[in-house]
């Protein structure tokens, strides 16, 4: 009961804080309210300040409500088909950015976490360099002179956070019952993988664990630095990484005047996004310009690993052939991909839908990025899941908002990139390992050789089948005080006969 009236508090709060930007019922969208809510918007709104667009009011709102919100921002400008184009983008700028915490409060924060003061463990521990929603950053150096960044979470932050998730979730819960369409775009859903992806950030641990892990799967690509882990020096709460100097992306000024290749550099973080994604199914999942960097020598660093996302075999496999059906143009086998994965739900045209595909996926064939207005190609995509009852899938929630934020930075490098060109190479390199003939060839030799793990087990397994069938054979006897049928009998053994069969003839092909 407490915990109920604690998250409608929480709410309140918030319902008041956005209703003083006119960000609760903005007066621009309140005609398309019932009558109730509109008399409701408007006496929210006395006295409200109404600078600004509806989303700029609702990033600044975010802002100050803290953390969890900004968070809850950061995921809502993923969902363009939810809230409108215009208030994705501002939300999409929503600064992640927060005043620091003292210097005295991160030293203790080691000194908790090691048992030393942060003098003994590290030399020239400096003032914040930058504050963020969970964490703020330190520069230092190890005694043996390398340039580390230490990253210390806020004091209380898991408790604050885990409260507004709370009261985000009963929202959710509230909205989803009264609403179709939202239940269609899963709320309740959509919260919970905000919320996990917020516990994830709030162990750096997992973070240190996700550089190291990424710095493996990337290992064969020259032309791409990610971090290392300073493991001695990382715990719950404390994360301490090699330093990089460079460039960040966002400064194409900067970057103009070291001679960057843009072009190339727009190009390589496609590749190197759809290489995280299809390759491993392991990727970063916020890609956007202030976490990437061009290092002394060239090479795209990657930096802040707090979220980031996993797609399994099955999920990369469709996202592929999707992406490389749109490419080839394949709009039939594309819409067969969609019902095969669960995407679209039974009963729905194939022929339609891979009509509505179509007329997506042509008007983008050989043009680039400057020829492209992407909000109405997508627009016209979330028509299209609403016309064909898509469900949100919430394993892709952070792959989609990762691919909007990679493009979103291609553009800005490069404006005329051609996405499709880009994507190409990877995509159709994956399609040929996981589908083509070769992908056949691994996947029969993986069944032969379980074939041949099987086979010396074979007798046992025939024997319990034999027992199995007697004691059935017996019961049925006994109930009928008949004599022993073999009916049971017969049917165990033709299921051992079928297991041998298939043994030999996956080991004779």
């Amino acid at each position: 009961m407490i915990s109920i009236i604690a998250d409608y508090a929480r709410l309140l709060r918030a319902g008041w804080t956005l209703s003083r930007r006119d960000a609760l019922v903005p007066k621009e969208f309140a005609y398309l309210a019932p009558a109730p809510v509109r008399a409701f918007g408007a006496l929210s709104r006395l006295g409200a300040n109404r600078k600004g667009r509806p989303g700029e009011r609702l990033a600044h709102a975010f802002e100050k409500l803290g953390p969890a919100y900004v968070k809850l921002g950061q995921f809502m400008a993923t969902r363009p088909d939810i809230i409108g184009f215009d208030m994705a983008n501002d939300l999409g700028r929503l600064q992640d950015k927060m005043p620091p915490f003292s210097e005295k409060e991160a030293r203790r924060e080691i000194e908790t976490a090691f048992g030393k003061p942060a003098d003994v463990l590290y030399d020239g521990f400096t003032a914040p360099i930058a504050a963020a929603s969970i964490a703020q950053a330190h520069q230092a150096a190890l005694k043996d002179g390398r340039k580390v960044a230490v990253k210390i979470l806020r004091p209380r932050i898991e408790q604050k956070a885990g409260a507004e998730f709370r009261a985000f979730g009963r929202a959710a819960r509230a909205v989803e019952s009264v609403s179709k369409t939202a239940r269609r775009m899963e709320p309740v859903k959509f919260v919970e993988t905000l919320k996990a992806a917020a516990a994830i950030e709030l162990d750096l641990r997992m973070e240190a664990g996700a550089a190291s892990e990424l710095a493996e799967d990337l290992s064969d690509e020259a032309q791409v630095r990610i971090p290392e882990v300073i493991w001695p020096l990382t715990a719950k709460r404390i994360l301490t990484v090699e330093w990089i100097d460079g460039t960040p992306l966002g400064d194409t000024a900067a970057l103009d005047t070291r001679g960057v290749d843009r072009k190339a550099l727009a190009k390589l973080v496609i590749h190197v996004f759809l290489k995280q994604a299809l390759h491993t199914g392991f990727f970063h999942a916020d890609m956007h310009q202030g976490n990437m960097i061009v290092d002394a020598k060239g090479r795209l660093g990657l930096i802040d690993f707090g979220i980031m996302g996993r797609l399994d075999e099955e999920a990369r496999q469709t996202f592929a052939e999707i992406i490389y059906g749109f490419i080839t143009r394949d709009y039939a086998r594309t819409a067969e991909v969609h019902f095969a994965a669960g995407y679209v739900p039974p009963g729905h045209s194939r022929e339609a839908f891979a009509q509505a595909l179509r007329a997506v996926g042509e008007p983008l064939q050989g043009r680039n990025a400057a020829q492209v207005d992407m909000s109405r190609v997508l627009q016209q995509l979330f028509d299209v899941t609403a016309l064909f009852d898509m469900h949100l899938r919430p394993e892709l929630v952070l792959l989609q908002r990762t691919m909007v934020t990679v493009e979103g930075v291609a553009r800005l490098l490069d404006p005329e990139i051609d996405m499709w060109a880009a994507a190409t190479p990877v995509v159709k390199d994956y399609v040929n390992k996981a589908i083509g003939p070769m992908a056949q060839a691994e996947k029969l030799k993986a069944a032969a050789l379980k074939a041949v793990e099987l086979a010396p087990k074979l007798p046992g397994y025939i024997e319990t089948f034999n027992r199995a069938a007697e004691k059935i054979a017996a019961a049925e006897a006994k109930a009928d005080e008949k004599p022993p049928a073999r009916g049971a009998t017969f049917a165990l053994w033709a299921l051992a006969a079928a297991v041998i069969a298939l043994a030999a003839a996956i080991l004779i092909r």
